[in-house]
């Protein structure tokens, strides 16, 4: 994981600092807490496993940060709760299994998500590392990263 977010925020650089950022899937927080601790302005947690939720706020607590923290799934979030334009940086680490990569695409086809990110903002999806981008999508590649089974792929809008 270390790797991972080290390959991530390498990338992004000077991106971070005043960002919004959203991390979808998010697990322990670790992304979104990484970009505040790098200067994001706020971050916002979406996760259906209320342990997570849960892990998080302790997480954002311990590194004395402030977040907001939503229990719930993350492709109604992205329908129901979001503004165009929100956010600066997207974050989504869907569970995947090694033989599918369904929430992976979902959200790659996402208008919900295209028009909930800024004009220069980046998506960061990971994935396992068999995942193929669908030919069709809006989204521009920027940049690719395979660790051991793990893909990350920083995308950007096609205009």
């Amino acid at each position: 994981m270390d790797r991972i977010r080290g390959a991530i925020f390498s990338s992004l650089g000077d991106l971070v600092p005043g960002a919004r950022v959203l991390d979808l899937f998010a697990g322990t927080g670790a992304l979104g807490i990484e970009a505040l601790s790098r200067g994001a302005t706020s971050a916002i947690f979406v996760d259906r496993d209320e342990q997570c939720c849960d892990c998080i706020r302790r997480n954002l607590a311990k590194c004395r940060l402030s977040g907001t923290v939503i229990g719930g799934d993350a492709f109604r979030f992205l329908e129901e709760r979001t503004e165009p334009q929100s956010f600066d940086l997207i974050f989504a680490d869907p569970p995947y299994a090694k033989s599918s990569g369904d929430d992976a695409e979902r959200l790659y086809t996402s208008e919900s998500l295209k028009k909930t990110l800024s004009p220069q903002g980046i998506f960061v999806l990971e994935t396992f590392f068999k995942f193929i981008l669908p030919a069709t999508s809006g989204w521009r590649l920027l940049r690719k990263k395979r660790t051991g089974e793990t893909q990350l792929f920083l995308l950007g809008q096609n205009f």
